[in-house]
């Protein structure tokens, strides 16, 4: 762990024993967390059965609820600063009395009005009106909306879908998604309309899977993270011509602490990616590619014989990952076809030796960070 982080550590340590009656401790550190008590190994051992055990991400087909909330007041929330709550009822197809929740607009790219006419959501669930319902032991989710109403928009929907399932397929450190068929409707009782979204697991549960915790630590370096982890979520931002991330600024990924203070990184956000090809989407002007389409490796430099070692499991899922294209509900022909060329692109690239030394060897940047 890198000097900045011991000495944040160490302030963080300092602002948590302010003595009674003394002024007000400082803004809370994003450091903080890391001098927190860890629970005993039997309750590390709980929460990851019990995070693994939830129900919504025990099946594949998609769930189908009815988000009933104004709407229209919600995707006018186009600041990225704005934390603003709106209530709303969440009913679940089959299901019997309506759940209240509370949603808010999230998100950046997606959240301005140039990009998309829905905002994403966050959905904030109750304490006490869950149990015996898909949503039991949920607290809150993203909920990734589709961007226009368009269908090519829906196309984008699940094919970012698909990024996650393939993921998921490389490591379990990974964030778990599920598909739905939202029906929305006004608060007058007006259908808007019925679309896919995608829930994703909650970034505690992630952590919890992973015996860990999450913790927000800006300006991380390389050498800061576990290695092994690193390298495969970067060959995997890689494989899904992915540049939309950075651990330095914090962004689309969210780091993982465990007992030990290692420090692990899971990705997430993948609109941008070139797998998905949403019409929005660009690479930055600094980035030197022109489309999404185009690959650009931003890991840290590694042998030969370590990226070998992390193409492992890559190459053993090959056939599971060209076939999940097929498996996903209404992915058009079209967009089956696209996925399963750009994945095998990808393969062609890492079946010899030489070609992984070009890319990922010899074309690697000598950075501390990205």
């Amino acid at each position: 762990m890198t000097k900045h982080i011991l000495a944040a550590l160490s302030l963080a340590v300092l602002f948590g024993v302010a003595a009674q009656g003394q002024a007000p401790p400082p803004p809370k550190s994003p450091f903080q967390k890391l001098a927190e008590p860890w629970p005993d190994a039997e309750q590390m051992r709980q929460r990851k059965a019990a995070a693994e055990a939830l129900r919504l991400f025990g099946a594949e087909d998609p769930v189908a609820f009815t988000l009933t909330a104004d709407f229209k007041t919600i995707n006018k929330d186009r600041d990225p600063k704005s934390k603003k709550q709106y209530p709303a009822e969440l009913t679940i197809a089959g299901g019997a009395a309506a759940i209240p929740v509370k949603l808010n607009a999230r998100g950046h790219v997606r959240r301005m009005s140039r990009t998309c006419d829905n905002v994403p959501l966050k959905i904030e669930f109750p304490d006490d009106k869950l149990e015996g319902t898909i949503f039991d032991g949920q607290d809150g989710l993203k909920l990734v909306v589709q961007c226009r109403n368009a269908g090519a928009f829906e196309q984008f929907l699940l094919r970012e879908y698909l990024v996650y399932r393939v993921m998921n397929l490389i490591t379990p450190q990974s964030f778990r998604a599920r598909l739905a068929r939202v029906s929305y409707v006004d608060p007058a009782g007006k259908p808007l309309g019925e679309r896919y979204g995608m829930l994703l697991e909650d970034d505690s549960d992630v952590a919890k899977r992973m015996a860990g915790r999450t913790v927000e630590l800006p300006r991380v370096l390389f050498k800061d993270l576990h290695a092994e982890t690193l390298d495969a979520m970067m060959l995997f931002e890689y494989m899904i011509g992915s540049t939309d991330f950075s651990i330095y600024a914090l962004h689309n990924v969210v780091f993982v602490q465990k007992p030990d203070r290692s420090l692990f990184s899971v990705p997430y956000d993948f609109d941008m990616a070139g797998l998905v090809s949403a019409t929005y989407a660009i690479p930055d002007k600094r980035l030197p590619i022109s489309s999404v389409k185009e690959r650009l490796y931003r890991g840290p430099c590694r042998t030969q014989e370590q990226l070998d070692a992390a193409l492992t499991t890559f190459r053993a899922q090959k056939d599971r990952v060209l076939a999940l294209p097929d498996s996903i509900p209404d992915l058009s022909k079209g967009s089956v076809n696209d996925a399963k060329n750009y994945l095998e692109d990808f393969y062609d690239a890492i079946k010899d030796p030489k070609d992984v030394k070009r890319l990922f060897v010899d074309g690697c940047k000598q950075t501390p960070t990205m």
